[in-house]
């Protein structure tokens, strides 16, 4: 059952804090700013320096919080994938579809959520097994993409990253997504080292999830 309680878990953050950064330290350090937000979902890019490290410590350190999940995004092969797993990671992202990364997330009872664009990607990735399709980057479609793919797939389940501000959020998830993934916007006041921005913005996203799903 660990994959659908991950999946469960994913669902109910509602909001996935994609994680970049140009060092481990820095990374912890926004993770830290967002879960205090109350953003508990958490996507560390292997784009960040000694991610897996990163990752296991992320891990350690929320293991008391029953609420936050922690997963690993940029996940180019199947190697990455088992280096993120072993690591601790709860669900792998990737950028695109990969056959053998789904097969070794299988493996392991581990959510594999690749990026899709196409009907024909989309459909390749659930024959593989995956359960939350990425529609990435969701800027170069928006909200509206998503009832026209679930027309031909109502069985999808997307998580739209790249293009989810607090401004169209909800109408994404009006659209029928699962969850969302938010990196840039959310994440900026980092570069500057304004961590105390970050925790504000990751609040605002979790106030506006709120009423979303509360009506």
């Amino acid at each position: 059952m660990k994959r659908v309680d991950i999946l469960t878990k994913l669902q109910k953050v509602g909001v996935v804090a994609v994680i970049r950064a140009d060092s481990k330290q820095k990374a912890l350090e926004i993770c830290k700013a967002v879960v205090a937000g109350g953003m508990k979902g958490l996507e560390l890019t292997f784009s960040v320096p000694q991610a897996d490290e990163t990752i296991r410590e992320l891990v350690a350190r929320y293991q008391e919080d029953p609420e936050v999940v922690v997963g690993a995004g940029t996940v180019l092969d199947a190697t990455t994938a088992r280096l993120a797993i072993m690591a601790g990671a709860e669900y792998i992202v990737s950028p695109c579809f990969d056959l053998e990364t789904a097969e070794m997330c299988n493996l392991y009872q581990i959510p594999y959520l690749p990026g899709c664009m196409t009907i024909t990607e989309m459909k390749t990735a659930l024959k593989a097994g995956v359960d939350i399709v990425k529609l990435f980057p969701g800027s170069a479609f928006g909200p509206k993409i998503v009832s026209a793919l679930k027309a031909p797939l109502p069985q999808l389940n997307i998580m739209p990253t790249g293009g989810v501000s607090l401004e169209n959020m909800e109408e994404w998830f009006k659209q029928g997504v699962v969850t969302v993934g938010v990196g840039g916007n959310l994440v900026a006041p980092a570069e500057k080292g304004d961590y105390a921005k970050v925790t504000e913005n990751a609040k605002e996203y979790m106030d506006k999830y709120a009423k979303i799903i509360g009506g």
